[in-house]
């Protein structure tokens, strides 16, 4: 714990005073046990996560802060502090005339086994001094809760700490025994350094699980598109397969068609052709009939006029026979 000398009035200085120098460290530990640390770590980082979304919210632990500029006697490092209208970034001290002149209205006071009543007065006194609002301390040996609250120019006791919430934190105080236990407004309490590893593990784990099955159902998604695209295109293939069927068995019945037309053509054309033999044979014998016919009507004739001629003969021979009588 860090122990503080109160604030002196300082002698005007001439132009040639040297410069002054402010320490960053005052040579002492931050903590002198391991519960120290671990309620200091705590608290410091809950209100380090729970301001991380603003800007202009700093916060510090164990940094020492100087009040006055030429004064590097006058300070106090309290185990966590809050300054609010001051942005967030690294410091080596607070040193409040470089802060905008604006005083961590928020401070926090972890007790070890050697603070002393007196040291905890003046840090009090010093806190009251220099205007913080807001000043909280707990002994975790004992269980014990402090806290002050300002009233114009000084600060008084918070009779009732137990469910007390901070006006500028929003953070309610509970203690669980002997052990204090910090809530922010949503109702989730300060953590551990461990139990945010731990959280953070999980939380690093969960997203990986919901990774994987992000994975999982893209690959999934990805495959069922496949096999739905695959399965399209199988029935597109089928289908394309049917109508080639159904075209073929088309041409084949086209063909079969033409085919039949064709053999009827033929057996048409050997009937035709068969039917104009016989009307030739027909023509050919009755053209040998009448040439028949005609040769019979020639020889008949033939016959006539021979037979006209002999009676011709016979009837001038009667005659010539009658003459001669």
């Amino acid at each position: 714990m860090t122990t503080l000398t109160l604030p002196r009035i300082l002698e005007e200085q001439s132009p040639f005073t040297p410069s002054i120098t402010y320490p960053e460290s005052d040579g002492k530990p931050m903590a002198d046990n391991t519960k120290q640390f671990r309620y200091i770590v705590t608290i410091k980082e809950g209100l380090e996560h729970l301001f991380k979304d603003d800007p202009q919210v700093f916060v510090a632990g164990d940094l020492l802060w100087y009040p006055e500029e030429g004064d590097s006697k006058t300070r106090v490092a309290p185990d966590a502090l809050v300054a609010f209208g001051r942005p967030k970034g690294d410091r080596g001290s607070y040193m409040q005339w470089k802060e905008g002149g604006i005083a961590p209205q928020v401070v926090f006071e972890i007790l070890s086994p050697g603070n002393t009543k007196k040291e905890m007065r003046k840090k009090l006194k010093f806190y009251e001094m220099y205007r913080v609002e807001e000043y909280y301390q707990y002994d975790p040996d004992r269980g014990i809760l402090q806290g002050w609250q300002r009233e114009g120019r000084w600060l008084d006791e918070i009779v009732q700490m137990e469910g007390w919430i901070s006006p500028r934190l929003g953070v309610r105080f509970e203690l669980k025994g002997i052990e204090l236990v910090l809530y922010r407004a949503d109702g989730t309490r300060f953590l551990t350094f461990s139990e945010l590893a731990d959280k953070v593990e999980f939380a690093e784990q969960r997203a990986e699980t919901e990774a994987l099955a992000r994975q999982a159902e893209t690959s999934a998604r990805q495959q069922a598109e496949q096999r739905a695209e695959t399965e399209a295109l199988a029935r597109q293939a089928e289908t394309s397969a049917r109508q080639q069927a159904e075209q073929r068995a088309e041409t084949e019945t086209l063909a079969r068609q033409a085919e039949t037309s064709v053999r009827q053509q033929a057996e048409q054309r050997a009937e035709t052709e068969a039917l104009a033999r016989q009307a030739e044979v027909s023509a050919r014998q009755q053209a040998e009939q009448r040439a028949e016919m005609e040769a019979l009507a020639r020889q008949a004739e033939v016959s006539a006029r021979q037979q006209a001629e002999q009676k011709l003969q016979v009837a001038l021979a009667e005659l010539a026979q009658l003459k001669g009588t």
